[in-house]
């Protein structure tokens, strides 16, 4: 049985969803931006995790409608405005119960902090919850499902040969099930309590500047949680027909432009 809880009134929605924008720069740029001309109904997917408790809020003071499946007892992670359903993610008959009447869907489950030591989970929960998901969006003809991959290719030696090889087969089931989709291909996202790559930034520089490592350097670059946030914002705003991958130069463009947009309102 699925247990779906829709919480209390507009005031305190309002008040829980601007409280949970923690960055008041995040916040403020997000709404100097202008609105997008159509409210999305958006499904998400490990809404509780690192990316997820970024992205919702967003969306939610973009004035998109939000449902997000979650884990009993992980509801107080999510805004209040946020309606929580809970059930099982690696499940399809959970999806198929509760995405209607979702028109876009954001796959973010997965298992925290890659490494090479989580072949088995890799397995057991990133590739068997897309393919239910992918399965049930299919079947009911969801209009736009958004992936959260990985870049690809990358060198086996960086740690993620196994979780790169799960993440390119589930990219594979989107595209066989003709699915309209967004598979967007951050590396290491840099946030709170995951800030120690800043260190290789320089040697990131060096790599952009060198003709023979550049593509490579970009393809496997840093992007912080904010422009992965907004780069998942602007897929939501901008559905596609087909498939269109979203690399880190897009990542990082959709968080500049932004940020350009807002500089250009506020001149």
């Amino acid at each position: 049985m699925v247990a779906v809880t829709i919480r209390k009134s507009p005031q305190e929605r309002t008040t829980a969803v601007t409280a949970s924008i923690s960055d008041i720069r995040l916040l403020l740029k997000v709404r100097s931006l202008p609105r997008s001309s159509d409210s999305r109904r958006v499904f998400v997917t490990g809404g509780t995790g690192y990316i997820g408790t970024a992205l919702i809020p967003i969306l939610l003071e973009r004035g998109h409608q939000v449902r997000a499946l979650v884990r009993t007892g992980s509801k107080a992670k999510l805004p209040a405005k946020c309606e929580v359903v809970s059930g099982d993610a690696l499940d399809a008959n959970t999806y198929r119960r509760v995405i209607r009447p979702a028109d876009t869907f954001i796959h973010l489950v997965g298992a925290p902090r890659p490494s090479s030591t989580k072949k088995a989970a890799y397995r057991a929960i990133d590739l068997v919850s897309a393919r239910e998901a992918i399965s049930a969006c299919a079947e009911l003809g969801v209009q736009h499902f958004v992936y959260l991959s990985v870049a690809q290719p990358a060198p086996a030696v960086m740690m993620r040969g196994d979780y790169i090889a799960v993440r390119a087969e589930c990219e594979q089931m989107i595209r066989d099930r003709h699915l309209s989709s967004t598979i967007v291909r951050p590396w290491y996202v840099l946030g709170p309590q995951h800030r120690w790559p800043y260190a290789l930034l320089p040697f990131y520089k060096v790599g952009e500047w060198l003709p023979f490592t550049r593509a490579s350097a970009l393809r496997l670059g840093l992007v912080t949680v904010d422009q992965l946030a907004l780069a998942l914002v602007e897929a939501v705003e901008s559905p596609v027909r087909g498939t269109r991958t979203v690399g880190v130069p897009e990542i990082r463009a959709a968080g500049l432009q932004r940020c350009r947009e807002v500089t250009r309102q506020t001149a």
